[in-house]
């Protein structure tokens, strides 16, 4: 059992309000000149740094961070990871003028069925290597690119083998082959898919969206899973106001995401449930759709969290810096806001207390930025300044 001793914290941001030590902004809680000590993969102290140097705290190792910022490793709480091909041309026409219609998700569908499992597995890697070197320590990972049995198994087998949150997203869209009966194919969805499928899944999600699954059909997929004891997530009101945030509310959905388009009734409900609002800044800066409104979201009580929704067609971003930079510029958050939107929210997306924050018990799931403070993540938009991630107490970049 190793011990590490991270010292030399310039700002330390714990998401803890039990720390005695820490000062509160915007729901963010500080500590500077600070010092973490990880054992066994999880947070066992955290302090001033002039306390550690007490020689109370035994270490078998010490990392002098040098007055850098440390933050909660970024929890991206919605990602479709596990698929194969390039929409890189559906982008472009997007840029030039060509509106946005979801209907591009049959393209990667296709692509995805015809590549092998090491194929798919290989990207994934990639994938996650990515995250780790942008800060990024917990992922969820949908499926939905396979649309089959057999390839929704496989993706969701996939995903299970990096992340333990994993969502069953058979219901992503109507697939070609059931055009012509769409309730055919939630018969499957929530038939031998579910069954195949719920055994490597945490969650289950669907698309309500016109376009995609009308209320009634999502109400079934989703109260078929969570009837197989899996936890509840809804896509919804992306591409106009629908039902799908009421739905999800009724249900009692860990998160609805997108939320670009909310009537009062929705943000009442939300402010009144334990559902979260999950914001996704990558689709909108991809689609030029409007961007949500997180500070009417905050300022009703809503929990809100960020995350990057990669995926191959509206939102190709991994990067949760640059998620926080937009909702910062577009979206009406304070930098503040948008580091435990990023953070704390997404566990509260999970449901997860573990992660999303650096506090006694919790995993040691860390970012080093080379900055003096969080706001840069901000206040530099774009610039790599993840320096060092620890997952589980280990150095993964």
């Amino acid at each position: 059992m190793t011990r590490e001793l991270l010292t030399g914290i310039g700002q330390l941001v714990t998401n803890d309000p039990a720390d005695p030590g820490a000062t509160g902004v915007d729901r963010l809680d500080l500590v500077t000149d600070a010092a973490v000590l990880i054992e066994d993969g999880r947070v066992a102290w955290v302090g001033r740094a002039s306390d550690a140097a007490s020689g109370a705290l035994a270490a078998d190792v010490v990392t002098d961070l040098g007055g850098a910022t440390v933050i909660p490793g970024f929890v991206d709480s919605h990602s479709h990871l596990v698929f194969a091909g390039d929409r890189s041309a559906e982008f472009e026409a997007r840029m030039s003028g060509e509106p946005y219609t979801a209907g591009g998700i049959r393209s990667t569908v296709a692509a995805t069925r015809a590549a092998s499992d090491s194929e798919l597995r290989g990207r994934l890697r990639g994938f996650i290597r990515e995250l780790h070197r942008q800060g990024t320590t917990t992922v969820e990972i949908k499926s939905g690119y396979g649309l089959s049995v057999h390839d929704e198994e496989r993706l969701v087998a996939i995903a299970a083998s990096v992340t333990d949150e994993v969502t069953f997203l058979g219901a992503h869209v109507v697939p070609a082959d059931y055009a012509g009966d769409p309730d055919a194919y939630v018969d499957l969805v929530t038939g031998a898919m579910l069954d195949a499928c719920a055994p490597h899944a945490r969650w289950i999600d669907v698309f309500c969206e016109t376009g995609a699954f009308t209320v009634e059909q999502s109400r079934r997929v989703l109260e078929a899973g969570a009837a197989r004891g899996l936890g509840v997530r809804v896509h919804a009101s992306q591409l106009g106001p629908g039902e799908g945030v009421q739905l999800a509310v009724s249900l009692d959905a860990a998160s609805v995401d997108h939320c670009t388009y909310l009537t009062d009734a929705d943000i009442a409900a939300l402010a009144g449930s334990s559902t979260v609002a999950t914001l996704l800044p990558g689709v909108e800066f991809s689609t030029r759709q409007p961007y949500p409104d997180a500070r009417r979201l905050i300022d009703a009580g809503v929990t809100v969290a960020i995350a990057c929704d990669c995926n191959p067609g509206s939102s190709f971003t991994s990067s949760m810096p640059f998620c926080i930079a937009v909702a910062v510029r577009d979206m009406g958050m304070t930098p503040a806001e948008a580091l435990w939107s990023a953070t704390a929210g997404g566990a509260a997306a999970l449901r997860r207390d573990d992660i999303g924050r650096v506090a006694v018990g919790a995993r040691a799931d860390l970012a080093v930025l080379a900055a003096p403070s969080y706001v840069h993540l901000a206040y530099r938009p774009g610039v790599p300044l993840v320096e060092g991630v620890w997952k589980d107490g280990a150095r993964v970049a």
